[in-house]
C-alpha cells in the first residue's frame, strides 16, 4: 500500500503536480456561465407544453437539466483546478477502455425509436457517445503530442503547432511513422463504427469529425490527412451497404431531398422548425410567446430547440446566441495556440472545434440546410449527460487556461 501510494506521489510531480496554478480564463468562463443560464431558460420556455401533456409535468425537462447543469458545473470547477496533464496518458488508456465497453454495452440494450444509443440504470439513461467523444479528444491528444518528434519544448507553441504560417496551407513540417497514424485512423474509425452501429448516425459524424480535427492539428502529413477523410466516409458506406443506416435515415434524406415527401410524416418535423423560424420575425413574438412549441414541433426539447430559440427571440436574439458561441471557440483556440503544450493546446482546439461542429450541425438541420441527424444544440437541448460531459470538457479547457499565456482580463 505504502508502495502504491509512492509511485502515485512520483507520478503527480513527474507531472508538476496535482493542482494547476494560476487563475482561470475569465472571459470563457464568463461566457460559458452565460450561455448555461440562457440555455436552461431557453428549454423550460421550449419544453413545458410538450412536458405538461406527455409527462403530466411541465417542469420535468427543466428539473432534471438543472440537476445535471448543477453536478456539470460543480465538476468544471473541480477539474479546472487539476494539471491537465495528469490526464495525458491515464486520461487515454482509461477513456478508451471505458468508451469501447459503453458503446459494445449499449448495443445489447433495447432499441429506443429503432436505436441502440442509451444504457439503462433503472429510471436513468445517458448516452455513451457524449463520452465518447471526449475520450476520443484525450486519447488522440495523447498519441499525437507523445510521437510528435522533433518539436522543442522551449519554442513557444505557436512554433510546436504550425511551425511556420505556410503549414496552414501547406505541408506540414514534421514526419511521422506510419504505425502512429495507423493507430490514430484505427481508432477513428472503431468509434465511428461503434456509434453507427447503433444507429447513431449523427454521433458517427461528429466523432470523425473530431478524428479529422485533431489529426489536422497534429500536423499530419497532407497525404494520410486526405486518406483519413476517403477512410471516414468509406465506413459510413459500409455502413450504408451492411444496413446499419436504418430505414428512417433513408426517410429523412428523401424527405431533405424532396421537399414534398411525407408532408406529414418525414418532413412533419423540420416543417414546423421552419414555420417557426420563419414566424420570429426579426425580433421575435417574446420569450415564452411561441405558438409552434405547442404540439407541433415534434419534441422541442432536443434537436429542433433552435427554432423555438428564433420563434420568440427573433433573428436578432439567434444571432447572438451564435456570436456568443463563436465568442467561446474563438476564446478556446486562443488558450490553446497559448497553452503550455501541444497536449493542452490539441484539448482545448479538440473542445471547442467539437461545440463548433455540433453548433453548425444543429442549425443546419433545424434550417433545412442538412438532412435531419438528430443532433442536439449544446447548452440548450435536453439531456444531462451531454451537460455534464460538455461541462466537464470545459473544465479541462479551463484548467489549460491557467498556464496559458494570455490575458485573463
Amino acid at each position: 500500500m505504502a508502495s502504491a501510494v509512492r509511485n502515485i506521489k512520483k507520478y503527480i510531480d513527474s507531472k508538476g503536480g496535482l493542482f494547476a496554478k494560476g487563475s482561470i480564463d475569465l472571459k470563457l468562463f464568463g461566457c460559458l456561465l452565460l450561455m448555461l443560464v440562457i440555455g436552461l431558460v431557453m428549454l423550460l420556455s421550449a419544453t413545458y407544453p410538450y412536458a405538461y401533456y406527455y409527462e403530466n409535468n411541465s417542469l420535468l425537462y427543466f428539473k432534471n437539466q438543472c440537476f445535471g447543469a448543477a453536478i456539470g458545473f460543480v465538476l468544471m470547477l473541480f477539474i479546472s483546478k487539476l494539471n491537465y496533464n495528469l490526464f495525458r496518458e491515464i486520461g487515454a488508456v482509461v477513456g478508451t477502455g471505458a468508451s469501447i465497453v459503453l458503446l459494445l454495452w449499449a448495443l445489447t440494450e433495447p432499441a429506443y425509436n429503432g436505436t441502440h444509443r442509451y444504457i439503462y440504470l433503472g429510471t436513468f439513461q445517458f448516452q455513451p457517445s457524449d463520452v465518447a467523444k471526449f475520450a476520443l479528444i484525450l486519447t488522440l491528444a495523447c498519441i499525437l503530442d507523445k510521437y510528435h518528434h522533433a518539436v522543442l519544448s522551449k519554442k513557444p507553441l505557436q512554433a510546436k503547432i504550425f511551425v511556420k504560417a505556410n503549414s496552414l496551407i501547406g505541408k506540414p513540417v514534421f514526419n511521422y511513422s506510419l504505425k502512429m497514424i495507423a493507430v490514430c485512423g484505427i481508432l477513428v474509425v472503431v468509434y465511428t463504427g461503434l456509434v453507427i452501429a447503433g444507429s447513431h448516425l449523427s454521433g458517427a459524424i461528429l466523432m470523425m469529425c473530431i478524428g479529422i480535427s485533431l489529426l489536422y492539428l497534429g500536423e499530419i502529413r497532407g497525404k494520410w490527412f486526405v486518406a483519413g477523410i476517403i477512410g471516414g466516409i468509406a465506413v459510413i458506406w459500409l455502413a450504408y451497404e451492411a444496413g446499419f443506416l436504418k430505414e428512417y435515415m433513408e426517410r429523412r434524406i428523401t424527405a431533405w431531398v424532396d421537399k414534398d415527401f411525407e408532408p406529414l410524416g418525414a418532413r412533419w418535423q423540420v416543417n414546423q422548425a421552419l414555420y417557426a423560424i420563419g414566424s420570429g420575425g426579426l425580433l421575435g413574438k417574446g420569450l415564452g410567446n411561441s405558438t409552434l412549441k405547442y404540439l407541433y414541433v415534434s419534441e422541442p426539447q432536443n434537436d429542433m430547440i433552435f427554432s423555438i430559440v428564433v420563434e420568440e427571440l427573433g433573428f436578432i436574439g439567434a444571432a447572438l446566441i451564435i456570436i456568443l458561441f463563436a465568442l467561446i471557440v474563438w476564446r478556446g483556440v486562443v488558450i490553446g495556440v497559448n497553452a503550455q503544450n501541444r497536449y493542452g493546446a490539441l484539448i482545448a482546439m479538440g473542445v471547442v472545434f467539437q461545440l463548433a461542429v455540433q453548433v453548425i450541425l444543429n442549425i443546419a438541420v433545424a434550417t433545412d440546410s442538412i438532412p435531419n441527424t438528430g443532433i442536439s444544440l449544446p447548452f440548450f437541448s435536453y439531456g444531462r449527460t451531454a451537460l455534464i460531459m460538455m461541462l466537464i470538457e470545459f473544465g479541462f479547457v479551463l484548467s489549460v487556461s491557467r498556464t496559458s499565456k494570455i490575458r485573463r482580463r
